[in-house]
């Protein structure tokens, strides 16, 4: 998903398009069920008198496992209506295209972003998809799964950082003082299994440390915006 983000985004900057985010509110719950489920009376909500009845359930719910796969359904039968096609490399990007016009679309959970080159048309759909959810306008975007986004129209520059990410990553390791360094990984340095910790002393101590989860925190911002540290996660990610 955020590769495709960053494609779109780049599409949007090198032609300075319109970029327009905003967020579905209890979007999982606009999703309907095909199964037939049924669930306990919700606490508060119970029927005087009929404390032993069960609810069936007309649409999805937060906790279902479909939840995420009905909302996308439902959301794509809507847009359908306004001649918007699914692309065939993620399903979460849709694209419009009338005469000149030209607009995508991407859903991200609940988080959208609506992107073209007519204000109009894209003011016109917005207006028309509010009529269908219950939404909340970001106005241009700004901040897209934990991606910060700065730009530049004028040089039709558009960047992307994960700045505050990373300040937390560090944070939640302890290693906020530590010293910036130019380069991700220091030239000449060699991991072997060699190094592994082999004494009780060593595992002990070893065990004390989140190094899985430390590496997989870092795979995030490799996959969103830090291609540079590529190497060095793959290398630390052996051992």
């Amino acid at each position: 998903m955020a590769k495709s983000i960053r494609i779109v985004l780049a599409i949007a900057a090198w032609y300075d398009y319109e970029i327009w985010q905003m967020d579905v509110k209890m979007a999982f719950l606009n999703g309907f069920v095909e199964e037939e489920i049924f669930m306990d009376q919700p606490e508060g909500f119970t029927t005087v008198g009929e404390e032993q009845k069960v609810c069936r359930l007309q649409r999805s719910i937060y906790g279902l496992k479909q939840a995420s796969q009905s909302w996308n359904t439902r959301f794509y039968e809507v847009i359908q209506d306004y001649d918007f096609i699914k692309n065939d490399y993620d399903p979460c990007v849709y694209k419009k295209i009338s005469g000149s016009s030209v607009a995508y679309l991407v859903l991200y959970v609940d988080d959208i972003l609506l992107i073209g080159n007519d204000v109009k048309i894209l003011g016109n759909f917005k207006a028309w998809l509010f009529t269908k959810f219950s939404m909340k306008d970001m106005g241009e975007i700004s901040y897209i799964i934990g991606i910060k986004i700065y730009r530049d129209r004028s040089k039709r520059m558009l960047g992307l950082t994960q700045s505050s990410y990373i300040e937390k990553v560090l944070k939640r390791f302890r290693m906020e003082h530590s010293k910036r360094r130019i380069l991700p990984m220091r030239h000449g340095i060699k991991l072997s299994k060699k190094q592994s910790p082999k004494t009780d002393e060593e595992l002990k101590r070893m065990s004390d440390i989140p190094y899985a989860s430390a590496v997989g925190s870092i795979q995030y911002v490799v996959q969103c915006t830090r291609a540079d540290v590529a190497y060095a996660l793959s290398v630390t990610s052996r051992y």
